[in-house]
């Protein structure tokens, strides 16, 4: 009935993901305007009304919302039906639309969910990286092992939902003037070694699409030679943190804390400014920072720092999250942090 209400789908994931069963039983469709990629991979959110499981009723009732321009609909008490131009592409908005109803439900733990307007949606949409190509030699075994190292953290992110489908990009610094970084619109999950794209000064490697975030890397490169490794990602709980107005304090653990420092927010916007005023957000001290509706940045000395650090960011603003129905957070006082400093971090 989907593929007869619109032939522009060729591939349908139907499914029972948590989150949006959560939004069925409540009769309600995840508004996914939280950040622009998840916005514009969902498509059209749309509500199909209940009928009996595997009755034509039920293919009625999904086929005129899809006929309707719906692309990613939730099924009155059941689940989720999602269509795409391929099985990859379905996946990819079943993903995207998951992670948005997962991204809501944290942040109204947290307090009332920022969306984003049209306009805002726009600028992000309209950015785009536009960069002469160049051949680049035989890769060096240091590129070689680089490139690895991204395969390796990429997928092991994927694996814990630090990363998902086209969402974020990671990047790694090769010599002063180039660094490697995740293809546009790709699967990370999928991405092998030779995917990555080497970027060197104000050209890229030829034949290749750098990420959309490139620039902003580049500009962080710039200002902090001492940061080697670079990740933009949308970690369920950091990122309820980016979608409202609850500040996230690092002062939990000390472990936290000897990672993360004092975390900056980033107003909306900032990382898409050919400027590069995002690198002003980041430093060797305080290498971590929320973005308005649009995830985290991380940095490190290496991938593995870098990675480590995006791990221990989404666990502490997990349990931020979860202490909310125990009680109110204790902060680390200023007499502990000056101690862990003098311990730590000289």
């Amino acid at each position: 009935a989907i593929y007869d209400a619109r032939p522009d789908i060729t591939a349908i994931v139907h499914a029972h993901p948590v989150a949006l069963v959560a939004f069925s039983i409540c009769r309600q469709v995840p508004d996914t305007r939280l950040f622009h990629q998840a916005h514009f991979v969902c498509g059209q959110p749309g509500f199909a009304p209940y009928a009996l499981p595997g009755s034509s009723r039920l293919g009625q009732n999904i086929a005129a919302t899809f006929a309707a321009g719906s692309d990613s609909v939730i099924l009155e008490n059941h689940g989720v039906v999602v269509g795409g131009t391929s099985l990859a592409h379905a996946f990819q908005r079943f993903e995207a639309f998951e992670f948005a109803g997962k991204t809501v439900i944290k942040g109204r733990h947290l307090g009332d969910v920022n969306y984003l307007t049209e306009a805002q949606l726009e600028m992000a949409q309209q950015r785009n990286v536009r960069l002469e190509s160049f051949e680049p030699r035989a890769a060096t075994s240091q590129e070689k092992e680089l490139r690895r190292q991204l395969c390796v953290f990429i997928r092991r992110g994927c694996r814990q939902r630090l990363l998902i489908s086209t969402e974020g990009s990671f990047s790694v610094r090769v010599d002063c003037d180039s660094f490697l970084i995740t293809p546009s619109q790709q699967d990370r999950e999928t991405l092998d070694i030779q995917d990555f794209v080497l970027v060197r000064n104000e050209r890229c490697e030829a034949g290749r699409i750098p990420s959309r975030a490139t620039l902003a890397h580049r500009a962080i490169y710039r200002k902090h030679p001492g940061i080697n490794a670079i990740v933009f990602a949308h970690p369920v709980n950091a990122t309820a943190f980016s979608i409202t107005s609850a500040r996230f304090d690092a002062r939990t653990i000390p472990e936290s804390y000897i990672f993360l420092r004092d975390v900056q927010r980033v107003p909306y916007g900032v990382q898409y400014e050919p400027n590069g005023r995002v690198a002003d957000f980041v430093s060797l001290t305080s290498p971590a920072a929320i973005l308005e509706n649009d995830g985290v940045l991380v940095t490190g000395s290496t991938v593995l720092d870098a990675f480590d650090r995006l791990e221990v960011l989404e666990s502490t603003a997990e349990a931020v999250i979860n202490s909310r129905v125990i009680g109110d957070v204790a902060p680390m006082p200023d007499s502990v942090i000056e101690e862990l400093k003098d311990a730590f971090l000289k």
